[in-house]
This record gives structure tokens, sequence and C-alpha cells, in this order.
């Protein structure tokens, strides 16, 4: 996927198409939240997880975009790859890449963590998909070196494969008791409403690139 900078003014004029509803219905936007049980909504009411409320966000803002529950609770970095190619098909316009998390909490090598996580962006590199990587980090009880080989995955296969980068998923949200289950690892609805605020900048330059891909290849 080759590097491209998103001009300011082609994202403005897409939302300003879309706030203004002069977008036809063919720039509906499919995005698929590829993840864990942090984009699952473990133990939430359905209507209380990650892609709904960032699709409700989106909704608000005027945009044409449904999001794709394709989280699987438990799933670690080498599941999410062995499951890419059925869980994400032809319909997906763009992916919010949000797994680690449970590679971390087990202690799995960060060497085999790359090694998925790169295979993965490959993959979606291949099929022309374009990704926001949001990222995880590591607790900070596994160790200053176990925490530096892994923090470093996200950032570093992001910028490899010309994705969009979000730095911690759980941003804001991380340690706080009144955003979190009684388990200290899963947020809150109000944890969630939390992620999908601080992420949305991110996932609205993800639509802009989408849009960007449509106006170079036409179908």
């Amino acid at each position: 996927m080759h590097c491209k900078i998103i001009p300011v003014a082609l994202l403005l004029t897409w939302l300003t198409a879309i706030w203004t509803g002069s977008a036809n219905a063919q720039d509906k936007i499919v995005l698929a939240a590829f993840g864990d049980s942090l984009s699952a909504g473990y133990q939430l009411p359905p209507e209380a997880a990650f892609p709904v409320q960032l699709q409700q966000a989106l909704t608000a803002r005027g945009l044409d975009v449904e999001v794709l529950n394709t989280a699987v609770s438990g799933d670690t970095t080498s599941g999410g790859l062995a499951r890419l190619d059925w869980s994400i098909g032809e319909q997906v316009d763009g992916v919010i890449y949000e797994l680690g998390a449970n590679d971390a909490l087990r202690g799995v090598d960060p060497v085999l963590t790359r090694e998925a996580v790169d295979a993965a962006l490959a993959r979606f590199a291949e099929r022309n998909i374009p990704v926001l990587v949001a990222g995880m980090l590591a607790p900070p009880n596994l160790g200053a070196d176990y925490g530096k080989a892994f923090n470093a995955i996200f950032p570093e296969l992001a910028q490899k494969y010309d994705t969009g980068f979000y730095p911690f998923f759980l941003d804001g949200v991380a340690g706080d008791p009144a955003l979190n289950l009684s388990d200290r690892l899963h947020p809150t609805a109000e944890g969630v409403a939390i992620i999908v605020e601080r992420i949305l900048p991110q996932v609205e330059a993800l639509l802009a690139r989408i849009q960007l891909d449509r106006s170079e290849n036409p179908s």
C-alpha cells in the first residue's frame, strides 16, 4: 500500500458532502471492528459495544457508515490472523485493527505477536483494505524489557504498512475503576463512549482515505 497523505481539502469536501446530503447511497462505507473482547463488548448489552457506539457517533455526524462487529473475545493476534480471511468479507471497505491485549496478558513472546500483526497487515495491504491500527500497551508488571519490545510493535508496523494509527485503544479508560468492569480489564459502557470519542478523529481520517482510494480507483 503506497504512502498517501490525505489532503485536508479532500477530507472537508467529502465530509461536507455527506453532512449536506449531497453524497449518494454508493458513498456508504463499511468498516469492520476486528479485535478481541475490548471491541466485542464483553459483558455489555449489545448496544453498548464499541462497534455500535462508534456507528452511532458517526451517524450523529451525518456520516453514512456501517460498523461491523468482527471481534472475538479472547482472541490473540495469532487467532485474529487465523480467521482474518473469513471474518473480513468482500463488503468491508476498511478495518479498525484492535488486537494484542490478550497476547500481553498471557505473556506471549513479543516476537510472535509482531509476526502475527505483520502478517495481518500484509494481508490487508494485499487486499487493498485501508486499516486503522489501534495500539495496545503491555501491563507494567511484565517488566521493562517486555514492555519495550511489545509497545514498539504497533507504531512500527503501522508505519511500515502506512496505516492509520491510534496509539492506545484504552486511552483515558485503562486504570480508572469508574470506567471498567469489576475485572478492571474491560470498559463499561461509559468507558466505551470515551474510547469512541477519542478515536473518532482517526476513524474519520480512515474514512477519508477510503474515499480517496475510491476516487482514484472508481469501480
